[in-house]
C-alpha cells in the first residue's frame, strides 16, 4: 500500500478482492451525489470539474452528458437532494469518503455538505464514528488531497 492508502484506510487499488461490477443504478447515484455536493456550496470550480470529469468518464458517462450537466448543474433547481443510497456498503464508503475529498478541496467543509453527507451516511448504515474518523483523516491530511487516488478508482 501506499503512504496516503495507509492514512486513509482505502485498499489498494491492485487487490482484486476489492474489485465488483457497479450497477447503473449505483454509477448513476454516485455521480448524482457528488453533482449535489458541489451544488451545496454554490461555486463551480475548475477542480470540482476536473474531478466530476473524472469520475463520469470512469463510471461510463458519455462527455456530452457530463459537459451538458456541468453546464446547467448551479442553475438547476429540480436535482433532487434526496441522500443516496447504495446497493453495497463498500460502494457508499467509497462515495463518502470521495465526497468529503470533494468538499475539502476548496479547504472548508460546508454545514450543508457536511449534513448532506452524514444523511447519506446514515442511509447506508455506515456507522457515525467511521464517518467522523473518515472526515477526522482527510481534514489532518489535506495537503494529501490533490495525490490522493479517487476511493472510486480502488473498488472498480
Amino acid at each position: 500500500m501506499t503512504l496516503v492508502g495507509n492514512i486513509l484506510d482505502l485498499p489498494h487499488k491492485n487487490r482484486k478482492e476489492n474489485i465488483m461490477e457497479l450497477t447503473q443504478l449505483d454509477k448513476s447515484s454516485y455521480l448524482k451525489g457528488l453533482l449535489i455536493i458541489v451544488k451545496k456550496d454554490e461555486r463551480l470550480t475548475d477542480f470540482e470539474k476536473k474531478f466530476l470529469k473524472s469520475i463520469a468518464s470512469k463510471l461510463g458517462f458519455a462527455s456530452d452528458f457530463y459537459e451538458s450537466t456541468i453546464h446547467s448543474l448551479l442553475a438547476n433547481k429540480y436535482i433532487p437532494e434526496n441522500p443516496i443510497k447504495f446497493s453495497e456498503k463498500t460502494i457508499a464508503e467509497s462515495f463518502i469518503t470521495d465526497g468529503i475529498k470533494l468538499a475539502l478541496k476548496d479547504n472548508k467543509l460546508s454545514d450543508k455538505e457536511l449534513e448532506w453527507l452524514m444523511l447519506t451516511a446514515s442511509e447506508n448504515e455506515l456507522d457515525e464514528d467511521w464517518f467522523a474518523n473518515k472526515i477526522n483523516k482527510l481534514k489532518e491530511n489535506k495537503s494529501l488531497l490533490p495525490a490522493m487516488e479517487f476511493a472510486l478508482f480502488s473498488i472498480i
